[in-house]
Order: C-alpha cells, then structure tokens, then sequence
C-alpha cells in the first residue's frame, strides 16, 4: 500500500505542536483495495525496521531542508540505534519537497525515489543529507546528482529510465499528496500512530512520544 492510500483513510487527523508533545490519538476507516501502478514505490523500499514493530513512524522531509538535515545528521542516528535495531518502531520515509524555498529539493527527491527502486534509498538519504553543502545551492543540480550514480553502486541505465520517464517525479507526487492529506505543512513532520509532531525536535522530545506509544501499543 503506498502512504497515498495509507493517509486517505485518515478520519481524523490531530495536530501536536506544543513541547509537552501531548500526542493525540485518531481512527481509521477500513482499508480498501489499491491498485498497484507501476511508478508506484511501495514504503517498504524506504523503511527501517521491522514490519512487525508495534510503532511505525512516517517522517515527511525534504532533503534540501536544513532542519530535516539537522534531524538526520543528530537525532536519527540515535533512534536508529534506540527504537528501530531493537524492534520497537518502524521508519518509513516519505518526500516532502518545498520548491519555493528550495529549488533543488524536488530533484534531490526524484533522484532518492529512483535510488529506492534498486534498494539504495537509505544510502542515497544519507548521501544527500551529507553533501549537504556541496548541491543544495548548485543551479543545475542534475550533474552533481548524476556523478553520485557510482558511488552509491547504482546502475546507471536504469536510473536514467527511472528518471527521464518520469517515474520518480510519480512516486513523489504521490508522497506529497498523502503528506498533505495527513496534515502535514512543514518538514520536517512526524506522522505517529494517528499524530502529528512537527519540526526537528530534541532527542529528549522523541523518546517522550515513543516511549509513551511504545508502551500504549505493548500494554497487555
């Protein structure tokens, strides 16, 4: 199911914006077919974590934003090694790009959606969030990104075809929909079992939140 189909199913969405991080809580309506297309790009292509951990969190990003690179650099290393290696929550990533304040947010996107189609997507974030400095200002970022095509180990042809086609800019039409449809107006956003926890928060502010879903979800 792609996170499109996941959040339209959303009856109700609320929003958590103060420190305190009170998080509220919503229902789904029952889940309906969805027809598999082919420049759909299943979550699973960018997820942490095992699919049977009680949490799961939909970080939405834009990997041109200096937050969400702040949040990648600091905080998720030690999520990844406190919450998803021990089973606890699942990440799934999903593309928010904002091409009004950052014009090369949209390729950089584009570019991980394809990466993520040869199982690369973790390894293409990181490289984007690291590089950081070296094409987010660039006017044509199209080369930069080109030239990391060997170094992440993809296969050239098949990037090419992912992206002259247009199937990645697809997938992050869709990612931006159901961003949208969850609530979602800034990067980055944390969709969290049912709420919405905005902005690159301290690590402090996280472990609140999943400890209290944690324990919610595994209460006997």
């Amino acid at each position: 199911m792609s996170f499109v189909s996941h959040v339209s199913r959303l009856k109700h969405v609320a929003r958590v914006t103060s420190v305190s991080m009170a998080l509220a809580w919503c229902s789904l309506l029952p889940a309906r077919a969805h027809a598999q297309g082919s420049s759909e790009l299943p979550v699973d292509a960018r997820a942490k974590g095992s699919k049977r951990a009680p949490v799961t969190v939909y970080e939405m990003a834009d990997f041109q934003c200096p937050f969400c690179r702040d949040f990648a650099l600091q905080t998720m290393p030690t999520l990844d090694q406190e919450y998803i290696k021990t089973g606890k929550v699942r990440w799934i990533f999903i593309n928010l790009p904002i091409p009004s304040i950052h014009h090369n947010a949209v390729a950089a996107a584009e570019f991980a959606a394809c990466a993520a189609r040869q199982g690369k997507f973790w390894q293409t974030h990181d490289m984007l969030y690291g590089t950081h400095d070296k094409w987010e200002n660039l006017k044509s970022v199209g080369p930069y990104l080109q030239a990391q095509i060997p170094v992440l180990g993809l296969k050239a042809d098949a990037m090419t075809t992912c992206l002259q086609t247009g199937v990645g800019s697809a997938t992050v039409r869709d990612d931006v929909a159901g961003a949208e449809r969850s609530g979602a107006r800034s990067t980055p956003t944390f969709y969290i079992e049912g709420g919405l926890l905005e902005g690159a928060q301290p690590i402090e502010i996280f472990r609140r939140v999943l400890d209290s879903v944690y324990a919610a979800k595994t209460k006997k």
